[in-house]
């Protein structure tokens, strides 16, 4: 007797769709955290300044930041799965040009417009995701499973780049994306149908700019500061920086269609829940960056070693991420947010005791007890920002706490990585800006090499003591401002049901 489907029941078709487009957005995330451990190896080969080595990290995480939300307008208009294939091609000729980038700008440029194109495939994705399930409790299952491997790529990315460069070159932690783009271009087009809606207004171009900009600006002023100390181009850009923010949050208040409506952070509990979208992925992204240096550049350990150490945290991590949605039915989300943000202050604690002579076992401790924070932050952020809200601003809601999750990756590099440059140029030899540079000069006295790891485990303990300290700063604001009931109700609510399918769709 063959099996029966009703008119709303997805068939293989929608599976086998969902699986298709996990693909890019499994290399999104993951790209946002795979050069972690490849860091000593790209200083190796490619020698780049202090400043550079931080952009490299953190360009695709602003990029894809600050452009999620204008390509969500723009595929709207032009059409999802359109966009998607664009996005995807761009994603992997990017990908090839990082992987063989000859010098330190280029392989910046390349993971800028990696992370351009990485923005045009997180919100089509889930546009074209919710077209290929139409009941709600399967669409909700969908988009489940689609934000569990969104945050599975920020955990395993450091595991699969150490992994390959235990084998292979630097660039083959970028190269790996392209079988998976190929796979997706060839089969997409067959399994996904497109989407397009029509919004009113029209893309405000200024906006885009200066939001943009203006991010990248303030960054520039900060990290240059804190690798080569203030001179005055870099603060004039910086300053520069300040002002287009100030002229982007002063236009979205006067025109008609706002590119981010920040009316909706006059809500307690969705201003919370933002902050927790930007704060622990600030800190894990600096964390993670940090500690991949501190075990191969202080304690000596091959990057095969370097990554699987870093397993324990990731499964911590993924787990809590399948587990919170069932747990928050019993307990509530305002409880899982201060769980979530005691958990992470906890975790990087145990970073402290760590020594330029060992510290492995606080490493897996911290990651550990950290990750369980993490995975409650990426589960219920979006649901929670969007329960804050009218259901007709549900989708102005999710976009921002999408983007605050990207940005939030990027600023912690940019600014919680700054700090600790700015502690090692302060405390270390003063011979080269980073440790892996100071490591790398011929003729180093045993003596010197011994005050450089040193001053690099100085300001690791600075950089996650003050991470910590933000935590618990926002978890006490969260115990405050949350009030009880309000972020209690059941997921399984109709009106939930549907909200949880805007909060991804910006």
């Amino acid at each position: 007797m063959s099996q029966q489907h009703t008119p709303n029941s997805p068939g293989l078709r929608a599976w086998l769709g969902l699986l298709v487009v996990l693909g890019p957005v499994l290399l999104v995330s993951m790209d946002g955290s795979i050069l972690y451990l490849a860091m000593p190896r790209v200083t190796q080969d490619l020698t780049p300044t202090a400043d550079q080595a931080l952009w490299t990290l953190d360009i695709y995480g602003f990029a894809v930041g600050s452009l999620l939300i204008a390509f969500g307008n723009i595929g709207d208009r032009y059409g999802r799965l359109k966009l998607l294939m664009i996005g995807a091609t761009v994603f992997g000729l990017a990908s090839a040009g990082s992987a063989f980038a000859p010098n330190a700008e280029l392989l910046i440029a390349s993971r800028a417009l990696m992370g351009v194109a990485g923005a045009t495939l997180l919100p089509s994705a889930l546009a074209v995701l919710s077209e290929l399930f139409s009941d709600p409790r399967r669409r909700g299952q969908a988009i489940g499973i689609f934000a569990a491997a969104f945050a599975a790529g920020f955990a395993i990315g450091p595991v699969a780049g150490g992994i390959l460069l235990e084998r292979f070159w630097w660039g083959s932690v970028f190269l790996i994306n392209l079988p998976v783009i190929a796979l997706f271009l060839i089969f997409a087009p067959i399994l996904l149908r497109e989407v397009s809606t029509t919004r009113p207004g029209r893309i405000d171009r200024f906006s885009v700019v200066a939001s943009a900009a203006g991010l990248l600006g303030v960054v520039y002023g900060l990290k240059n500061a804190a690798a080569e100390g203030i001179s005055l181009l870099p603060t004039l850009v910086g300053l520069g920086g300040i002002v287009l923010l100030a002229l982007f949050v002063r236009r979205q208040r006067h025109i008609e269609y706002p590119l981010m409506d920040f009316t909706l952070f006059r809500d307690r509990v969705f201003t919370v829940a933002i902050i927790t979208g930007l704060l622990p992925l600030a800190a894990w992204s600096a964390a993670a960056y940090l500690s991949g240096v501190y075990l191969q550049s202080v304690l000596g350990l091959p990057v095969l070693e370097a990554a699987l150490l870093a397993l324990p945290g990731a499964a911590v991590l993924t787990t809590t991420c399948v587990v919170t949605p069932l747990v928050v039915d019993r307990i509530g989300k305002r409880t899982m947010l201060i769980i979530c943000h005691f958990s992470i202050a906890a975790g990087l604690l145990f970073l402290l005791p760590a020594t330029t002579s060992g510290g492995i076992g606080w490493y897996i401790a911290s990651t550990s007890i950290a990750g369980l924070g993490y995975g409650i932050s990426f589960s219920v952020v979006a649901d929670t920002a969007v329960g804050a809200v009218p259901a007709e601003r549900a989708g102005s809601a999710g976009a921002i706490a999408e983007t605050s999750n990207e940005i939030g990756n990027a600023l912690g590099i940019a600014l919680i990585g700054s700090l600790a440059a700015l502690v090692f140029r302060l405390q270390g030899p003063d011979l080269a800006p980073t440790l892996d540079e100071t490591l790398n000069l011929p003729g180093l006295a045993s003596w010197v090499v011994g005050d450089a790891k040193s001053a690099f485990v100085t300001g690791l303990h600075v950089a996650v003591a003050v991470a910590s300290l933000l935590h618990v700063a926002l978890g006490l604001l969260a115990l405050r401002w949350l009030p009880r009931g309000a972020t209690e109700e059941k997921a399984a609510d109709s009106v939930s049901e549907e909200n949880a399918d805007l909060s991804l769709r910006p």
